[in-house]
């Protein structure tokens, strides 16, 4: 069930909403039962063949972090708890194996018979919606208990706290510290009206972004994308306008994503955290992965990273770990090479960034660069460059696609006389397209973003009633206009990052 559907916002979130305040009033753990209940409808309603492997995830996961706490807590007494470590090792090692076998069974048959030469005759196998995120929150919940973070011992919370409907499909990734405090508080079973409108407002945000922005420019990037993949070559202007389109509709529409997730969930009096700071207005690679997808870049930081060695080891293994850290984390995007070799390149780009930025500091230059406004332009461009170009990776669905975009970019596009006839054949216009690319490059990286709106329509509306009631008309009023709109078009997208 899409966040954008007439299904979701007249019918689902009215009846989940009403049920879980009603039944707060009289008690907080049935509201906290209806809510995961209805988490595993929103859930079924995509795939209901894949519900039972959610639920199996949770109860698997649920039943070993009870093992690796009971063993973490007889072994507290000679201060080491080797039973706890073996739990904790079988219980990621059960979850990655699941994720694996999903996520990349395909991916290695289809490898393994171009090297062999072979062509077995296999079924493929479905990748279950949102699997990616509730394995990594759980892997994250398994982790935190053998650290000794986390006394959970009730199953409801427990599950609600995996598929709590507005981070299921595609996060962000939670921590349990994060929400079991409060699921635990009475409040938030109580109807807030202030936190009620400031949801609504953040909601109609997210839905502005996917369907008038993300869903407005992804035609261009489409045309672009498709044509290269089938084997065309494009213009070198077709491809830079076809690696800005995407630009923007990825961020728009991942964005939004997570804007309506946390407007939905400040509806139930829940804060989610925020996933993402205007990454592009980032400086350099480093600053871009602290703003970009903010709860996946601090899971692979105190999940992977860090355990890895992090920059303990001198310089060497550092820039090593990094590129590690950064080819998985592409690899986590998708089964196939050409996310791998995303990964890859921005680990080529951080590497980079450290080793220029230890040259600095070493030779005193970089309090002069801080300083400096000309450095600062010139490194935000060429920030947003390098992410520019690694998105053609990551969009592509080949490598000879992404090829001949990345070629027609260095002025190897097609020289013929029927210039621009990807999106001319698509029924779109060149001017309207870059346009369009000016205009969400620069609110995206001019405008404050949607977290500080957020918060400041928040306080808005604790601190007046009028306030209140004029913003919740016109978000509600916006949220019928955008649902109408999305519900007349000849077909509804889904979520770019639903297909990770």
């Amino acid at each position: 069930m899409l966040f954008t559907t007439a299904h979701f916002v007249l019918l689902f979130l009215p009846i989940t909403l009403a049920g879980f305040f009603l039944l707060g009033a009289r008690s907080p753990f049935a509201a906290a039962g209806w809510l995961f209940a209805t988490s595993l409808f929103f859930y079924a309603y995509w795939m209901p063949q894949f519900t039972l492997l959610l639920l199996a995830s949770i109860g698997f996961n649920f039943g070993m972090g009870a093992l690796i706490a009971r063993a973490r807590s007889d072994g507290h007494r000679i201060g080491r708890w080797p039973a706890a470590t073996a739990w904790l090792t079988l219980a990621i090692a059960c979850n990655l194996g699941l994720l694996s076998y999903y996520k990349y069974a395909n991916f290695f048959v289809g490898n393994l018979q171009a090297v062999l030469g072979t062509h077995w005759h296999l079924a493929e196998v479905v990748l279950p919606i949102g699997i990616s995120f509730y394995s990594f929150t759980q892997i994250a919940y398994l982790v935190d208990t053998w650290a000794g973070k986390v006394h959970e011992a009730r199953a409801v919370h427990y599950g609600l706290f995996v598929s709590y409907f507005p981070h299921l499909i595609a996060g962000p990734v939670l921590h349990h510290a994060q929400m079991m405090p409060q699921f635990e508080r009475a409040e938030t079973y109580r109807f807030n009206s202030a936190n009620f409108t400031a949801g609504a407002a953040l909601f109609a945000m997210g839905l502005f972004k996917k369907i008038v922005l993300a869903d407005g420019i992804a035609p261009y990037a489409d045309a672009v994308f498709s044509g290269a993949d089938a084997g065309l070559k494009p213009t070198a202007l077709e491809a830079g306008l076809g690696a800005l389109a995407y630009t923007g509709q990825l961020y728009f529409d991942f964005s939004g994503y997570s804007d309506m997730a946390l407007g939905l969930s400040r509806m139930f009096n829940v804060t989610l955290p925020f996933n993402f700071n205007s990454p592009y207005k980032a400086l350099n690679i480093s600053d871009f992965w602290r703003r970009w997808h903010m709860s996946l870049s601090t899971f692979l930081r105190d999940y992977l990273y860090v355990p890895l060695g992090g920059n303990r080891k001198g310089p060497a293994m550092r820039y090593v770990n990094l590129a590690i850290t950064m080819i998985l984390g592409g690899l986590w995007h998708g089964a196939s090479w050409s996310f791998v070799l995303w990964g890859t390149l921005h680990g080529v780009y951080l590497v980079i960034h450290h080793a220029f930025r230890a040259v600095a500091e070493r030779a005193g230059w970089a309090g002069g660069l801080g300083r400096s406004r000309v450095f600062a332009v010139t490194s935000w461009l060429l920030t947003f460059t390098a992410v520019v170009c690694a998105w053609v990776l990551f969009r592509a669905q080949s490598l000879g696609g992404a090829g001949r975009v990345l070629g027609a970019l260095v002025g190897q596009g097609d020289p013929g006389l029927d210039a621009h006839a990807l999106v001319w054949n698509a029924g779109l216009s060149m001017p309207t397209g870059w346009l369009w690319c000016a205009v969400l490059t620069a609110a995206a990286v001019a405008l404050p973003n949607t977290n500080q709106l957020g918060l400041r329509i928040l306080d808005a509306v604790q601190t007046s009633s009028t306030a209140r009631v004029a913003c919740a008309a016109a978000a509600w009023l916006m949220i019928a206009f955008l649902v109408l709109v999305n519900t007349t078009r000849d077909s509804v997208s889904a979520f770019i990052y639903f297909n990770f």
